[in-house]
């Protein structure tokens, strides 16, 4: 059981390095790359969906209102990668197998 424990944790690290970086053709996209970064690595994407407006908290204590998009990639090996971007900037990246 603790080997199982210390395995957990020496691997754990890498479980949320993979979630937040995506290897595309011509680069490494990253959390916090803007949409023109991820597009001139990545291409264009199967598909782009505006899921509408949120309200964010901007570093002097305003509210403001941004556009939030997700992108689609793939199929690659068999998943689909989507990028869901707050502002311009990537904030989420997920990895799903459809069938």
């Amino acid at each position: 059981m603790k080997r199982l424990i210390t395995a957990l944790l020496v691997f754990a690290p890498f479980c949320v390095q993979a979630s937040s970086t995506l290897r595309c053709d011509s680069g490494l996209v990253s959390l916090d790359d803007t949409t023109s970064e991820v597009s001139s690595k990545c291409g264009e994407p199967l598909s782009r969906d505006f899921l509408g407006y949120r309200e964010v908290l901007d570093e002097y204590g305003f509210y403001n209102e941004v556009a939030v998009e997700e992108w689609s990639y793939g199929p690659r090996n068999g998943m689909y990668q989507f990028l869901r971007f707050q502002g311009n900037r990537l904030i989420k990246i997920d990895s799903k197998r459809r069938n």
